[in-house]
């Protein structure tokens, strides 16, 4: 199969869609790997590696796009990329369409195959794909918001672990996924006092066991996080139902409730955010303030750490790059039920449930 990489186009994304190890497997399975020229460079991969891992190294977008059978890439296509798109073509990436009814759109009259890396699902509920993401945007949740806490970057002037002899920062943490998890383990090792909210008893539960009691932990209701948003100062959005919108756990009204120079970090931007009041910004523009709150709403926060996040990402993506290189994608779908529910989209119909 003919399996192309282009350079990733939206702001600020760093990562790339293989790097050479995987490309270099892809090669020795025999295929045909192209990667757009500098593709790789902004994660530290130069042009060099990929020549050495049998790859062709192409200039011209349009000609890498023309002749794939296969496009890998991290974010979610780009207005220009998708005009590069033709009929039959896979692309398997970070797709978010329930976010985006013109990309959603786009894709469909294009009459591709779309797989999403976010709604590829193991049967046992795991996403595989979007794990190492998940893991790394929420420890970046609470080292970003930390960091707009001090006051030269706009926040309250709180120290999150506190000092001895003043009370620490405290933390809310909205859901208990993989993102809320990753989030509670650095706050926890900064030292702040964390809350943790899921509308999952189960969750909850293994916190409480593991924390001992340290980690307070509540039932996601609109009656809890309005008790609980008077004393943060730092709130973290990580709700996820996998390929719909997040549901709008904050009102643009609670916010008043929300003390001066808070920080929100809503990692759910992605699927249309979990805060009536996010939006999605970039890492040269990462914040913004609504009634006297931070919102900092990157939509690609691990773009921030591309060299970490392409590693982790190309050990989860390969195998199922591989499998669909090997058996092409209409075997490759029969057996794997995991590969049927990364389909968003295929010849110009929509397939996932959560899109229809």
């Amino acid at each position: 199969m003919k399996i192309a990489v282009p350079k990733e186009v939206k702001k600020n994304e760093s990562r790339v869609g293989l790097n050479p190890v995987s490309a270099a497997a892809l090669v020795d399975a025999g295929h045909e790997l192209m990667i757009e020229s500098k593709a790789g460079s902004r994660a530290g991969f130069n042009d060099v590696f990929y020549d050495k891992s049998g790859c062709i190294i192409c200039e011209d977008r349009k000609v890498l796009h023309d002749w794939a059978d296969m496009i890998i890439k991290v974010k979610e296509p780009q207005k220009d990329e998708v005009a590069l798109y033709h009929e039959n073509q896979i692309i398997f990436t970070y797709l978010h369409l329930a976010a985006d009814d013109d990309l959603l759109q786009g894709l469909l009259d294009k009459r591709v195959h779309a797989l999403a890396y976010e709604t590829l699902q193991l049967d046992n509920g795991s996403l595989p794909c979007l794990k190492p993401m998940s893991q790394i945007a929420g420890r970046l949740a609470i080292q970003e918001g930390a960091k707009y806490l001090e006051k030269p970057s706009g926040g309250r002037g709180v120290l999150l672990s506190g000092v001895p002899g003043v009370r620490t920062g405290k933390v809310l943490i909205l859901g208990a996924g993989i993102v809320g998890l990753s989030a509670l383990k650095i706050a926890v090792g900064m030292g702040a006092a964390v809350t943790i909210m899921d509308i999952n008893e189960a969750p909850l539960g293994r916190i409480d066991e593991i924390h001992e009691g340290r980690v307070q932990t509540l039932f996601a209701t609109r009656a809890n996080i309005e008790q609980e948003l008077p004393s943060v100062d730092l709130v973290v959005g990580a709700v996820l139902i996998p390929g719909s919108k997040a549901p709008k756990l904050i009102s643009r009204d609670m916010l008043k409730l929300v003390k001066m120079g808070a920080v929100i970090v809503d990692v759910a931007v992605d699927q249309g955010g979990c805060v009536e009041t996010s939006r999605p910004t970039t890492h040269d523009d990462p914040v913004y303030e609504i009634d006297g709150v931070l919102h900092y709403c990157v939509s690609n926060m691990p773009g921030a750490v591309p060299l970490t996040a392409t590693q982790a990402l190309c050990a989860q993506t390969l195998p199922y790059i591989k499998m669909i290189a090997d058996l092409g994608l209409e075997k490759a779908l029969e057996s794997n039920t995991a590969l049927q529910r990364a389909v968003n989209l295929s010849r110009g119909q929509i397939i996932h449930p959560a899109l229809m």
